[in-house]
Formats: structure tokens, sequence, C-alpha cells
């Protein structure tokens, strides 16, 4: 390998003198990962500084072509400098995607590429380098959240960096199949036995990576305009030359929508692998289906994502509320597969915030069935048995509300047995009473067990799990619940909910994120008339004191124990004296 000194010599005569362009060749081959940092570093700054100004004399590689003979020097340069100059760009995207190479090495070439990409002819920017650069950085295994983290806050905050990105990942995402995967092992892994899926993951990997780390294209104003990487951005030359002002906000984000749509679409088509699944379905509704620009075409993916129940349903509730309330989609089956992702392994989900924050807005509609609403309200009530005093919290808050909506399910807050056995499932009124002491007298059908609740806790459809005959008297065990946050708070079930005006809903999202560690922390904070003290105020003279016992009296037993202790103490006595 050349020394530093001999390398700086080689470098200085190149960049004067282009009768010493030989040197070329010499200082590509000091360049590579492997090489000193003090080596690489000369050698990258002055093959860049040799190629940036004559990068509009060099025919790109969509119009590159071989001569044909040797007649005309000046092609076979250009050819040369051409075949030489992809050949610096292919080293710099080595170093990048290399682990051997050092950061400050790796920053210098990501700006030599980007420098490259602005820099076109005539101000265009350079998608076929871009792009190269990207599909090496997805089919490499080693690159670095230093990497991302540099193009997120350098470059990707460039309009037109984000455009040519989002291009790139389509086609990438397009590109990546296990055929495309296959040849690229057979080229690039030094290791042949693996697996082509590994490969595959590996490259979905990289592009949820860039994809995420793009930031969407912001509403602007009007008159705002927006900061280009090249020249001409992503506009055509006569394009640009029609007026000398930026185009507007809509024209650009017009441009911009189907460029970030085709690209989360070709990504969405891939098979994810379980984590990024979920966590694009827990972003899509903040990240992606605003800035789209037909959301719509999402139905598929996300009905497809919550008909698969559990975890995944959950996270993808969100953009499928949002589709269903502000795009026009229509889901028969919504309310059924809501119902069924009532667990009590609901409570312990990582995005149980949200899903509860959506089951309150999807069930506040007034035009919701009475059956419908009962079905929830009575499966809500039956997990409250066996959920944490923060899920016994949210349900409590969850049934306030579903009482206050829906008038028509407040029998169920006390419903008779008499009004089960004659299929009564309302009592109002004066009349209503009457009715209900005349029906007493009927006789009760063979097959009604007293003590037992007709609903069907295990039926999925909510039509047929006889909420309607039921009654929350679940909700009325909680007043003896454990813990003293829950016995309290469900005391607010106690006031008439159908008067409106004297009662107002309560906000989930103030218990949805609860835990005991928030209950501690409200009952520590918690101001209490009077202090309870670790010692007695009177001298305590049994065991048990008649608070202890209301109703009973224990005088006749306390004046027997004296008795016989009296009658003890003298038998005592008069054995000392017999022994004596």
């Amino acid at each position: 390998m050349v020394s530093l000194k001999d390398l700086k010599t080689l470098c200085q005569e190149l960049l004067f003198s282009n009768a010493h362009i030989n040197n070329l060749p010499i200082i590509l081959s000091a360049l590579s990962p492997s090489s000193p940092p003090d080596i690489a570093q000369e050698a990258l700054i002055s093959l860049h500084s040799f190629f940036l100004p004559l990068l509009p004399e060099i025919p790109s590689s969509s119009l590159y072509k071989q001569p044909r003979s040797e007649e005309d020097p000046e092609a076979f340069y250009l050819s040369w400098l051409h075949t030489k100059f992809h050949e610096f760009v292919n080293l710099l995207i080595e170093i990048v995607i290399s682990h051997i190479s050092v950061e400050p090495i790796k920053h210098a070439a990501v700006d030599s590429i980007m420098e490259f990409v602005k820099q076109d002819k005539e101000g265009r920017f350079n998608s076929a380098i871009y792009h190269k650069f990207l599909q090496s950085i997805v089919r490499s295994a080693t690159s670095t959240d230093l990497l991302f983290n540099l193009l997120a806050t350098k470059y990707f905050k460039y309009i037109d960096m984000r455009y040519f990105t989002y291009i790139s990942l389509d086609k990438i995402s397009k590109d990546c199949s296990s055929t495309t995967i296959a040849d690229d092992t057979k080229h690039h892994l030094q290791n042949p036995g693996e697996e082509i899926e590994s490969r595959v993951k590996a490259s979905i990997y990289m592009i949820y990576k860039i994809i995420s780390c793009v930031p969407p294209l912001e509403e602007l104003d009007e008159q705002q305009s927006y900061e280009m990487w090249s020249k001409l951005g992503f506009y055509a030359k006569d394009e640009k030359k029609k007026s000398s002002k930026m185009l507007s906000s809509t024209r650009i984000c017009k441009k911009f929508k189907p460029r970030f749509t085709k690209a989360w679409l070709s990504f969405l088509k891939l098979p994810l692998p379980l984590d990024v699944y979920k966590e694009v379905l827990a972003s899509l509704h903040q990240n992606v289906i605003p800035y789209m620009s037909n959301p719509i075409i999402l139905c598929d993916f996300l009905t497809r994502s919550y008909d698969i129940g559990g975890a995944i349903s959950v996270t993808a509730l969100s953009g499928l509320f949002i589709l269903m309330t502000q795009h026009g989609l229509e889901y028969p089956k919504f309310y059924e597969k809501l119902y069924a992702l009532l667990k009590p392994d609901v409570f312990a989900a990582k995005h149980r915030a949200v899903f509860f924050q959506l089951l309150d807005s999807c069930l506040k509609s007034s035009y919701l069935p009475a059956y419908l609403a009962a079905a929830f309200t009575k499966k809500l009530s039956r997990l409250s048995l066996s959920a944490p005093p923060s899920g016994a919290l949210i349900i409590i808050a969850l049934t306030h509300n579903l009482l206050r909506r829906h008038p028509s399910i407040n029998f169920l807050v006390h419903q008779q047995v008499d009004d089960l056995v004659n299929g009564v499932n309302a009592v109002e009124g004066d009349d209503s009473r009457e009715s209900e002491s005349e029906s007493n007298t009927d006789p009760v059908p063979p097959n009604f067990k007293y003590g037992v609740d007709p609903f069907n806790n295990e039926e999925g459809e909510p039509l047929k799990s006889n909420a309607m005959r039921s009654s929350l008297w679940e909700i009325d065990s909680l007043r003896h619940h454990y813990c003293p946050a829950v016995s309290r708070f469900v005391t607010s079930l106690e006031s008439d909910l159908t008067v409106k005006a004297k009662t107002f809903e309560m906000s989930v999202s103030d218990f949805s994120s609860g835990s005991y560690t928030t209950i501690f922390k409200d009952e520590v904070r918690r101001r209490i008339n009077q202090c309870p003290l670790a010692f007695y105020r009177e001298t305590p003279t049994s065991l048990f004191g008649e608070s202890d016992f209301p109703g009973w009296s224990f005088e006749g037993r306390q004046i027997g124990v004296e008795e016989t202790g009296k009658g003890d103490e003298t038998n005592s006595k008069r054995r000392r004296i017999e022994c004596c």
C-alpha cells in the first residue's frame, strides 16, 4: 500500500493538472473500508474534490453508451471517467455499510455521496446514485443507528430528499422478494449457508428503519416555502422555469402524497416480522393515515389485522376506528370483534390506555342498539371480578358512561327476579309497579332457576349473550372491594344517571393508565379528616370490642368469667391452707 506522504503527492498532482490523470487508479486503490483512517481520509477528500467539478461532463448512467471505436479520444476519456467515478461511488457505499470503518470516515463518505446526489447536471437530483445508496443500506446487515440518525437529522429535512426516498423505498420494497434476496445472497454473503428468510427479514427491518426516520409532510401555510437539497428539487427543468417563485404547498403536497402512499403500501405488503407488525399498527393512525392521498386503501390491511385477535387487534383498532369515523369505511362486524377483545388479559396489554379510550368512543353513539350496550356493560362488569384495582376503576368509569348515554339499559342496575321470569326488562312509574305486583301471581316457568345469572359470558355474539335478562350484580360486589379506591369510586353509580343535567360523563383517560403505583400515590396524597393512630385511646378490657360485634352483648359472659375467676381464687387459697 502507498504511504501517506506519497499519497498526498499523488493527490496534489492529480488536482493540479490533468496530465497526472493516471494517478487516479492508484488513489482509488488506496481507498477501502480496511484502509488506515488517515490514508482513507486523504484519498476520499482528494477524489471528492477531483470528481465534483467534473460531474456536468461525466455522462449519467441512463445516457451512458460505450464508444464503438477509438477514433474519438474525448468520448473514451469521458467513458473512462464514468467508470472510475462509479467505482469511487461504490467504494464510498462500501465504507458506509462496512462494520470495520470508523465513524468519521463513514460520515465523510455519506456527505460525499450526498454532494454527488445534489450536484448532478443542471441542478437535477441524481436519483440513480441515491437509489443505489439506499438499496445497499437495506441489503446490508451492519448499518448502525448512527447512520440513520445522520440521515434523519441532516438530510431528511429537505423535501426532495424525502420525495426520492419514498420513490426508492417503493422500488426496494417491490424488489424485496425471495428471488432477489437469493441472488443477492449468492454474490454478497460470506456464509453461503445463511437462510434466505433471514435475509428477507433483515431487509424488512432496514426498510422500516429508513421509512420511520423520514418525517411526513406537514401542512404548511400557502406562503411558506419548502427547503430543497438540490437546485431543481423534484421538479423538471421546464416546470421550474415557469415561475421564479417556489410552488405552493398545495401543489407540493399533491406531488408528495402519492409517493408517500405508494412507499407505505409496498412496505405493508411485505411479510413483516411480528415486532415490526405491532409497531406499525400502533403508529399507523398518527404517522401514516393523516398523510396518505387515499387512506381508505388501508382497509384490507387493517381489517385483516383486526380479525387476528389478541394484541394485534388491540393495536389495529386505532387505525380502523379512524377509517370508520373519518373516511366512511363500513365494517359490519366491528362491534362483534370489539366485544371479543374484552378478555382479562386486555388489562395487561401494552396499549390498554389507547384501547379503553377507543372503546369509550366506539360506545358513545346514541344510535347503538340497547342489546349491544347491555352486552358491553355486562361483559365489563363480569371482567371486574378478576380485574386488578386499576382495571376495576376503568370498568366503573365505562359503566357509568354507558348507563348515562343509554337510559334504556338502566334496568340492569337492579333487575328483579320477577322481571326475569315474566320477560320484563324495565320497571318505570307507578303503572309499571302495579303490573309488576299483578305479575307476581303468575307461575314460575319450570326451567327457571333462582340465583342463576342468565348471562352467557362465553358467548361471542352480543345478541346471544342474554345480557338484557341479567343485572349488574358484579358492580354491586365492588362495594366490598379490598381496595378503598374501588369501593369509594363505585358509589358514583348510586346517583340517577338518567338525569343528564345533574350528572356528567367521566373521562376514561384519567383511569386508563392506572396501576398499583398510581393508586398508592393517590392514597398517599389524599387528605383525610381523621388520622388513624397506632395506639388505643382507651385501655382495652377485652380482645374484641363491642363495635366489632354490632347487636351482640357479652355482659353475661363477662360476669360469669369474673365469678369463675373469684371461685378459682378461693379454691386455690383453701388448697394452700390445707397443705400448710
